[in-house]
């Protein structure tokens, strides 16, 4: 009987130990770590949906139970610092709309972990262009349009994808907010609204420190996450009175925040970096209209120069299909006086670093999640190709 209760369990086992990731050779002409020079002819050893090893090919020896996938030029899965794919869709229809809610001007107990769709076509468009990470959720449009969250571009459920399910509140200040939306008639009324919630914030993060009883409320819960620091204002903005408004609002109330869009960033370049916050870049290409009129190609290369952080995003369009890629965005910005490797790094490490999620992605060290873009020659290129991509070990294209 005994020996028959074990021959029960083998298939149980078989089944908990054959979903083990695949073990992968990763063999570049080119290897860019992220962590360190370059690699000429270097090896990328992936074991259980990590990375093991990385080193030149002569020094590595790759296992002959390993699979090998060899590529020109090999770089860290590449993150998109800030979008709405996933809550957005490419129908462009109101059934994959879920990006803005349009009932009230400040929501920010909206959470996208309960709007993202993990099988979107615009998430699987952005995996097959080597974006293994991206940061989305709510987008522009309201004052507080709700919560981010961050994401890997595979699996097939939002449990199965998620990296981070809370991670940022979305704001938009200056004139960018939608039409549908029953929004304050001018630029001071807008904050004087968000002033009043914020307000109202401190009161209640007060009571629920303490030990008197109170009402539990979801809006009230999200902006004081936020003045507690364990969420960060995502404050979408560009003209530069708005830039330095963010930055008042920001210094009454004390919450982390990062700059979103900034297309006039180049006129308050000193009072940017003075305030230490990181900036996720409008897109190279972005649409010179509106708040963003004054947008510049060079404005990516401009902040790195200065020495602020930042990323870069593919944003929001109100057009199919409603998502840019970030590696073209980096390929014009290079050649607009940001340089290549500076582009590479705020498309990979920079960003992992702006979103803390560095001890993850953004760069291939041993320990660190195997997602992986595999190129037939330059990134930057735009006739290059994408050869592959690997998330969490697993071969995805």
């Amino acid at each position: 009987m005994k020996l028959f209760k074990q021959l029960l369990l083998i298939p149980a086992l078989l089944l908990l130990f054959g979903n083990a990731e695949a073990q992968i050779a990763v063999k570049g002409e080119t290897i860019y770590t992220m962590a360190g020079d370059p690699i000429t002819d270097g090896v990328v050893l992936i074991k259980d949906g990590k990375i093991e090893r990385v080193g030149a090919a002569s020094s590595v020896n790759i296992p002959s139970n390993y699979e090998v996938h060899e590529a020109k030029v090999v770089t860290p899965g590449l993150i998109d610092a800030h979008s709405v794919v996933g809550l957005a869709g490419y129908l462009n229809q109101d059934h994959d709309q879920d990006q803005l809610e349009t009932s009230s001007a400040i929501q920010p107990e909206l959470r996208a972990i309960d709007a993202y769709n993990a099988r979107e076509k615009l998430v699987h468009y952005l995996r097959d262009n080597g974006i293994t990470t991206v940061h989305t959720g709510h987008g522009p449009g309201a004052l507080i349009s709700g919560q981010t969250m961050i994401v890997k571009t595979a699996g097939e459920t939002v449990d199965e994808s998620v990296v981070v399910p809370a991670k940022m509140l979305a704001f938009t200040l200056g004139s960018n907010l939608s039409r549908a939306i029953s929004k304050p008639g001018t630029r001071s009324k807008g904050i004087a609204m968000l002033r009043q919630e914020l307000i109202k914030a401190q009161d209640y993060l007060e009571k629920r420190n303490s030990e008197e009883d109170y009402s539990k409320d979801l809006g009230m819960e999200a902006l004081a996450d936020l003045l507690e620091g364990k969420l960060t204002a995502l404050v979408t903005v560009h003209k530069a009175n708005d830039i330095m408004t963010a930055l008042r609002l920001q210094e009454e109330f004390g919450f982390p925040m990062v700059l979103d869009g900034v297309a006039e960033s180049y006129l308050v370049m000193d009072e940017i970096k003075e305030s230490g916050f990181p900036v996720i870049v409008h897109p190279t290409m972005i649409r010179t209209g509106g708040d963003a009129k004054n947008a510049s190609m060079e404005t990516a290369g401009k902040l790195y120069e200065a020495g602020i952080p930042v990323a870069f995003q593919s944003g929001f369009e109100g057009y199919v299909p409603k998502t840019r890629v970030v590696l073209f965005e980096a390929g014009v910005a290079a050649a607009n006086g940001l340089g290549k490797e500076n582009a590479l790094k705020m498309l990979t490490i920079d960003a992992a670093r702006l979103l803390n999620i560095h001890d993850r992605v953004g760069s291939l060290e041993a320990g660190k999640d195997a997602d992986i873009a595999m190129f037939d020659g330059d990134p930057l290129e735009y006739v290059t190709n994408i050869t592959g991509v690997i998330i969490n070990g697993e071969k995805v294209k």
